[in-house]
């Protein structure tokens, strides 16, 4: 922050720290956050200032009287000379904190590395950094916070961000109740109008779901009862599985005439959609529906049903920004139109004659937030929020209020001069990992007629994005003082994106995270609960919730999510299409696989018993010298571990490469196994997932389970004609497999060769690849 002339500010300075120094010399006094407290919070402790600032704050001490003014503003004001400079002064500083700490955050977060970012464990320990600041925090708190968190950062960093994070002079203009109550003619109106279109509310899918009311008997029905299934074809998305407790005999048709129109969308979405989405239309589009792709229109159909959706199609490279394009469309449809109805009724409620009473005004829920977007980087928030803007814009001559937009392009852009330019890694890599790719984040978005303004207290926003990891960190685990999830609980539509990644970084924050949505909250927020639907105060929040689910595979935990964390009430459609031609078909090395099936009792015990099957069976196979050059993948952390020690407490010749090992290990590791100086090599799924290094002098490759990602297979695979050895003959591979695999080794083989696999009374298959196959 810049230095500000004071003069003759003066306070005693025995005790203090160079930090307490340093901010006690540009603000005049002592921290909060070293102040000693208790629990409480206590009043601001002003220092003695000289005669020249005596007149400011006095100006600032009457005008608490009137009305609070937040503590940072009220510091801003004692150290100013005049009172006619001081919005003039405010803007200048604004300025030049925004441009350093852009600087400072891309300075930090450009030298961190994909292992870096991802470090479950260690991020685990992180619990209290970078806590988000809500609307019950005071200004002290949050003063105080920052500077916890800043830490290690310069104090110019941490005290640039206070105000943004606060937004504590956006907070009037993004309230529902006082903004739409002051916007009579202009925005009141005008939304009013558009609420009342000339489309019946019976036809709106928005009204039609959060209209109905549940009877206490379907709601025991939900509960108890099992969901009834039913299976369908559509043309673009395949083979769909619809399951619902109530709607038992509904039957899904894709709409064959699928236009704008049908989706009653809230202006200017209706305008604006067509030319944001134009760049995924091809030219052999119909010309009746110019404005979706075919996918966008079959997803789009579910959504706008408020359907529960799971998709597990998702492609980085193909369909992944026509995927986003759509949830945002939905996404803002939704707030658009619930805003528009809280205007609409404050209008009314404004005009109805005192002592009225009514129910015909419910229409929020406890908290204020209605859709939770989860990303797994920085990068996937920045794309979102660029592409809601773009949604909101009617053209280029009317650009909507974007607060904080310069903070939000330094904290969540990325420089592309960090990359190392000679870095080569597969196509899907570079796009997974384009951008910013820090996992620890979370922001709110306030949206509010042709504004929209980031870092909003959660509180105050209509969309919160954020990672796993941001919101673990701000849900705390059960004992913690320090810890809130109040605002999770009238969440309306989750939306989880790229689910397959969170299974490389911590799955069980994903586990966490759905535990704590849609509970009661534990305060009040100062709601007004004359307007609450009586779906949040029956604590049925979680049967309207719509859940949207993208992933790029099916794996049994994310199935779990949308299996056991779905309630909603108009049921669940799920894409089930098998794989009919497996990645193995992609090998292009001449290699024999050996598939051996692990025969388990449960599910629970696959995990001994495959490691017993591996260290009896498998391992003792290998131990002949001229079965060396031996690759070990495990998806596993937990296994790699179990592993790694035992070939410790064996004495075997071996290297290791996890995530978590570090540059010069990994150096070592992959020279030792190329010259044979060492028999073993583990290697973790995650460091693969991060990496993508080529691991040379491959000639016998043990896949300890199927990978995760189907594709994984082939690129190991094919890793040993990076190896000129001259002994192609003698390379093996082993493939460990079980009952419980049956998505992976499809997803592997297909599945015919699967369901043979599978129920063939021989426990061994053999394939080969390559040219003379």
């Amino acid at each position: 922050m810049g230095k500000r002339g004071g003069g003759g500010r003066a306070a005693a300075a025995l005790g203090l720290s160079k930090r307490q120094k340093k901010h006690l010399k540009d603000f005049g006094e002592e921290h909060p956050f070293h102040d000693k407290v208790s629990g409480r919070l206590e009043a601001t402790q002003i220092c003695e200032l000289s005669d020249n600032s005596d007149k400011s704050s006095a100006e600032s001490d009457s005008e608490i009287e009137v009305e609070p003014v937040p503590v940072y503003h009220k510091l801003l004001a004692t150290l100013k000379t005049s009172p006619e400079s001081e919005s003039e002064d405010e803007e200048e500083e604004s300025e030049s904190e925004e441009a350093d700490e852009s600087e400072a955050e891309l300075g930090s977060e450009g030298s961190q590395e994909p292992v870096e970012a991802d470090g479950v464990e260690a991020d685990k320990d992180e619990v209290p950094a970078q806590e988000e600041v809500t609307a019950e925090d005071t200004a002290e708190e949050a003063l105080g916070q920052e500077q916890d968190d800043g830490a290690d950062a310069s104090c110019d960093l941490s005290h640039g961000a206070i105000e943004e994070f606060t937004d504590v002079k956006h907070e009037s203009e993004f309230s529902l109740e006082t903004n739409f109550m002051e916007e009579e003619s202009g925005g009141c109106d005008a939304d009013k109008k558009e609420s009342n279109s000339s489309r019946p509310f019976s036809q709106d899918p928005f009204k039609q779901h959060m209209d109905k009311e549940l009877e206490e008997k379907e709601v025991e029905e939900m509960s108890t009862l099992s969901k009834t299934s039913s299976q369908i074809k559509w043309p673009r998305l395949g083979q769909l599985t619809f399951s619902s407790t109530l709607e038992k005999n509904t039957t899904l048709k894709p709409d064959k005439e699928f236009d704008v129109k049908q989706l009653h969308l809230h202006k200017p979405l209706e305008s604006t959609w067509p030319k944001v989405n134009k760049q995924f239309l091809s030219p052999t589009t119909k010309p009746s529906d110019p404005s979706f792709t075919p996918l966008q229109r079959e997803l789009l159909s579910i959504m706008n049903a408020y359907k529960d959706l799971f998709y597990p199609e998702r492609n980085a490279l193909t369909n992944g920004e026509e995927i986003r394009h759509a949830y945002c469309l939905h996404a803002l449809n939704h707030v658009l139109k619930a805003n528009a109805q809280v205007l609409s009724n404050n209008a009314k409620k404004r005009d109805q004659k005192p002592g009225t009473d009514s129910d015909d005004y419910r229409d929020q829920g406890l908290t204020r937030p209605k859709v939770l977007m989860i990303v797994p980087f920085r990068e996937c928030a920045l794309r979102i929020v660029h592409v809601l803007i773009s949604l909101l814009e009617v053209n280029d001559k009317k650009k909507i209020d974007v607060s904080n937009k310069k903070r939000f392009k330094g904290e969540f852009g990325s420089d592309p001069e960090e990359r190392p330019p000679n870095l080569k890694r597969p196509e899907d890599y570079e796009a997974v990992f384009a951008g910013n790719i820090d996992d620890h984040f979370r922001i709110g978005v306030a949206i509010l007629q042709k504004s929209m303004r980031l870092y909003a207290p959660f509180y105050s926003s209509d969309i919160i994005i954020a990672s796993p990891l941001g919101m673990r960190t701000v849900i705390g685990a059960e004992g913690e003082k320090k810890r809130d999830f109040d605002f999770l609980s009238s969440i309306e539509m989750l939306i989880i994106d790229q689910a397959d990644i969170y299974l490389m970084q911590n799955w069980e924050h994903v586990l966490h995270l759905m535990k704590h949505i849609n509970l009661l909250p534990l305060e009040s927020h100062g709601v007004d609960f004359s307007r609450v639907r009586m779906l949040s105060l029956n604590n049925w929040s979680k049967y309207y919730r719509q859940t949207l689910l993208f992933s790029a595979l099916q794996d049994p935990q994310i199935n779990s999510i949308f299996n056991k964390h779905c309630f909603n009430y108009t049921g669940q459609v799920a894409v089930r299409n098998v794989p009919l031609i497996g990645s193995i078909s992609r090998v292009v090395v001449q290699l024999p696989h050996v598939f051996r099936r692990i025969e388990a009792e449960s599910l629970t015990s696959v995990i001994d018993t495959r490691f017993q099957f591996f260290i009896d069976k498998v391992l003792p196979e290998y131990h002949d010298a001229i079965m060396s050059h031996t690759l070990i993948y495990v998806p596993s952390y937990f296994d790699y571990v179990r592993l790694r020690n035992y070939f410790k407490k064996e004495d075997l010749n071996f290297a290791h490469i996890c995530e978590y090992t570090k540059k010069g290990g990994i150096c070592r590791a992959r020279r030792f196994f190329l010259e044979g100086e060492k028999q073993f090599l583990l290697l973790t799924e995650r460091f693969h997932f991060y990496k993508r290094y080529t691991i040379k002098g491959i000639r016998n490759l043990i896949f300890y389970e199927l990978p995760t990602y189907s594709h994984f297979y082939s690129e190991i695979c094919n890793m040993m004609k990076a190896t000129d050895s001259g002994v192609d003959a003698t390379w093996t591979c082993t493939v460990l497999y079980s009952k419980y695999d049956a998505q992976k080794l499809a997803a592997v083989v297909g599945i015919d060769r699967t369901a043979q696999m599978l129920q063939s009374k021989k426990n061994v298959h053999l394939f080969v690849t390559g040219e003379n196959d």
